[in-house]
């Protein structure tokens, strides 16, 4: 299951986790798409459940979207906390590398929106 959740006050919320479903990988790279067009300030809580995987395709279509929304999520993006339960730190030094913006990974979804709370966007 994919969905990417516009949430109030610049905050999106993108879930990938059981159930897997076929299309999930599509709607995933979809959802990257529709994260990387914005042109408002946000920040983003990256919630993985499970262990889902994406395809070989589909690793490469991420790893092109990391570089073509680079730039862009430098300039929209003010913070990215990821909630992957059991991760051991990995990804926070991964991603932590590809962008200047605070990344960190959490246990859960409530430590997310505690740390994402102090990057949120001033709207006019």
């Amino acid at each position: 299951m994919v969905r990417l959740e516009a949430e109030t006050d610049g905050l999106f919320a993108l879930r990938f986790g059981p159930p897997y479903a076929p299309e999930d990988e599509r709607g995933y790279l979809a959802a990257l798409d529709a994260i990387g067009s914005q042109d408002d300030p946000f920040v983003l809580l990256a919630v993985f459940g499970g262990r889902g995987r994406l395809s070989p395709a589909g690793e490469r279509a991420q790893a092109l979207w990391f570089k073509a929304t680079r730039h862009k999520l430098e300039a929209r993006c003010r913070a990215l906390a990821i909630v992957r339960p059991g991760d051991p730190g990995g990804s926070a030094t991964v991603f932590g590398r590809l962008w200047s913006f605070p990344v960190t990974v959490l246990e859960s979804e409530a430590e997310g929106r505690v740390f994402l709370a102090a990057h949120l966007p001033v709207r006019p």
